[in-house]
């Protein structure tokens, strides 16, 4: 309880102590001003006058508790002894208000109250031509600007607001950054296995000794885990650390130069570090080189955090995080719940989620723990796939008893890998862990169904990937889009749900050139990638023959959807209305007699539905009969006498 009330005077005696020294400085700049002032009009001059304001400015610099801001800029930036006092001549005029006056003595002209760098150069006795120049340290960091460039040493010099604001000892984000860089806070709790990982990082900087480029780092995983341990890292480092969405990230070079600039003179002001964050998103040609410029030309200490490294000629350093391990989550799901007043079995929380520290704290503010854990799971994979909220149930899905059979197994599979995996040691030396089933038969025949009741009693969130879509034809594209959709799925385990799986899965062909052995790489790489995933990934498709052995190999279950008979048929006719439809002299035995899929089934009720509510009737087996010819002519079938006798 004592340390804040002994830490305020120390930051006040500094704060005191800064600002003696900073008018200390003006003293000896005015000083200057004053003899320059007397030798051009030829009046007699103290001669001890700068002697003795230089005297004070040493005493001020010896009492100082700790540098002033003015010397660990000047230091910082390598500024000499004109370059400073240049510096401290244009924040006179804005701090001192007495100090236009001296500038218009020492220029002969009551109109030139202001410095100039002609003024500066005939005042100071260690004058160089060079402190103007853009290269300059003054120029170059952004510290003072000509009015007029083409008059260089006649134009007024002006300090930059953000330096005038730093030199006495106030701070705050320049407002050139606000909205595009966001300081973060650091939570000194992280767990051991990655309390090591910001160790590394730190001893990655001290082998690369005193340079301004150091090493690129490089976080390769969870962007909340990359995020605590990059705060963590510059805390240790004593920075702080800003963060920046590469999609802020200036799409031009020019602005990008322009950036770059900024941030590094406040990453030296504020003792800041910067770390860009990726979602994995591919950027426009534009933004990426750009983003490659302020990788590789920002001097300090930069990271880069997304779910594969990046591609940089600056010399980097490549972690692959780790979220905390299952012993570290129990300790901070525990931790969290104490810290929120509450108490549950965390055991199915950890063996179904594998989040972060900070996701973890999030969770336990939620009523529903379960359900808090699958929102933290949720943002990134929401970007990559459509989520679907399952509508079915068991009672829903009409299949043969050997199917559901199998759909039951696969649900304890999913419920079940932890007591077998890790209890009972099944994971030790083995491959293969991920649980992926195959749901192969005609379109409409109950496998989306079937995929949202297994989503729906795990009580995990199902997401829809399209794989023609994912399919690049870009080298490379292809393994990216599928790795930035299995990195996010990690955390929540969802269910995962491929579409046209053909698109991707189907047999690898002889290598004819590099475009075959590419795509052979492409299904190597997605099986790999299916027998890691730690959840449950289902790969829907109509032609099970078009399918490469080797995958079919490496499925654990495989379901046949077939195509429904009369009794399915009647079955899914008897319940495929909602309970408020108005029906009238419906014969689902008649019914049943169409030859077509569940899916067919539900577009012929839904059509039919809307011509009987477009006349104001009751659903009847006229408009069935309507409804039926409409499918069946999108089928390109013939609908049949024997199907519909006695129909009307």
């Amino acid at each position: 309880m004592n340390a804040p009330r002994d830490a305020a005077p120390t930051a006040a005696s500094w704060l005191e102590a800064n600002q003696r020294h900073l008018t200390a400085a003006l003293a000896v700049v005015r000083a200057l001003l004053d003899a320059h002032t007397a030798r051009t009009n030829g009046t007699a001059i103290v001669r001890d006058a700068v002697e003795r304001a230089e005297r004070e400015l040493a005493a001020a610099e010896a009492a100082m508790p700790a540098p002033s801001v003015l010397q660990r800029l000047a230091a910082a930036v390598g500024l000499s002894p004109f370059e400073r006092d240049l510096l401290v001549m244009c924040a006179g005029i804005e701090l001192d208000g007495t100090f236009g006056a001296a500038c218009a003595a020492a220029h002969g002209d009551p109109k030139c109250r202001y410095p100039t760098f002609g003024l500066a150069l005939a005042a100071h006795p260690r004058a160089q031509w060079s402190a103007l120049a853009p290269s300059g340290a003054l120029r170059a960091w952004g510290l003072i600007e000509p009015a007029h460039p083409a008059t260089l040493t006649a134009t007024q010099l002006r300090i930059d607001e953000r330096v005038l604001h730093f030199l006495t000892g106030v701070q705050y984000l320049d407002e050139r950054l606000r909205g595009i860089v966001e300081p973060v806070r650091f939570a000194d709790d992280l767990p051991p296995s990655q309390r090591a990982a910001v160790d590394r990082i730190g001893a990655a900087w001290s082998a690369a000794g005193p340079t301004p480029y150091l090493p690129l780092v490089q976080l390769c995983g969870d962007r909340g885990t990359a995020r605590r341990i990059a705060a963590a890292a510059a805390a240790a480092a004593g920075l702080q650390l800003a963060v920046m969405d590469v999609a802020r990230v200036p799409s031009n070079a020019a602005e990008a130069d322009a950036f770059i600039r900024i941030w590094e003179r406040e990453a030296l002001m504020s003792a800041g570090a910067l770390l860009l964050e990726c979602d994995g998103v591919p950027l426009e040609p534009a933004q990426s080189a750009s983003l490659a410029l302020v990788l590789e030309r920002t001097r300090g200490v930069v990271f880069i955090a997304g779910p594969s490294r990046h591609e940089t000629e600056r010399a980097s350093f490549i972690l692959q995080l780790e979220r905390p391990t299952t012993a570290e989550q129990r300790a901070l799901w525990q931790a969290a719940l104490a810290r929120a007043d509450r108490r549950a079995n965390v055991a199915p929380l950890v063996a179904q989620f594998d989040l972060s520290a900070s996701a973890i704290a999030a969770a336990c503010l939620g009523d529903d723990l379960w359900d808090a854990c699958r929102a933290q799971a949720r943002p990134r994979l929401d970007r990559l796939a459509q989520r679907i909220e399952p509508a079915a149930g068991w009672d829903d899905l009409v299949l043969p008893a050997p199917q559901r059979k199998l759909l039951a197994e696969i649900l304890l599979h999913v419920r079940g890998r932890t007591t077998v995996y890790d209890d009972w040691g099944f994971a030790r030396g083995r491959r293969g862990l991920g649980i992926t089933v195959l749901f192969e038969g005609r379109s409409g025949t109950g496998k989306t169904m079937a995929a949202e009741v297994l989503a729906a009693q795990a009580r995990l969130d199902l997401y829809r990937i399209d794989l023609s879509q994912v399919v690049n034809k870009y080298i490379g594209e292809t393994e990216k889009n599928l790795g930035r959709i299995f990195d996010a799925a990690e955390a929540g385990g969802a269910v995962l749900l491929f579409d046209e799986a053909d698109a991707i899965f189907g047999k690898r062909s002889e290598v004819r050139d590099s475009h075959d052995r590419y795509a052979n790489v492409e299904v190597s790489y997605l099986l790999q990638r299916m027998e890691a995933y730690r959840g449950l990934a289902i790969l829907t498709t109509n032609m099970k023959s078009a399918l490469d052995p080797a995958f079919l190999r490496r499925i654990r279950f495989i379901v046949h959807f077939p195509s429904p008979g009369p009794e399915q048929r009647a079955a899914i006719w008897r319940t495929i209305f909602p309970p408020r439809t108005p029906r009238d002299g419906l014969d689902v035995e008649k019914l049943a007699r169409l030859n077509v899929s569940g899916g067919e089934i539900c577009n012929i009720a839904l059509h039919a539905a809307f011509l009987a509510a477009d006349v104001g009737e009751p659903v009847r087996m006229t408009h069935l009969l309507d409804a039926a010819r409409s499918e069946y002519t999108k089928l390109e079938r013939p609908l049949t006498d024997a199907e519909t006798a006695g129909w009307l």
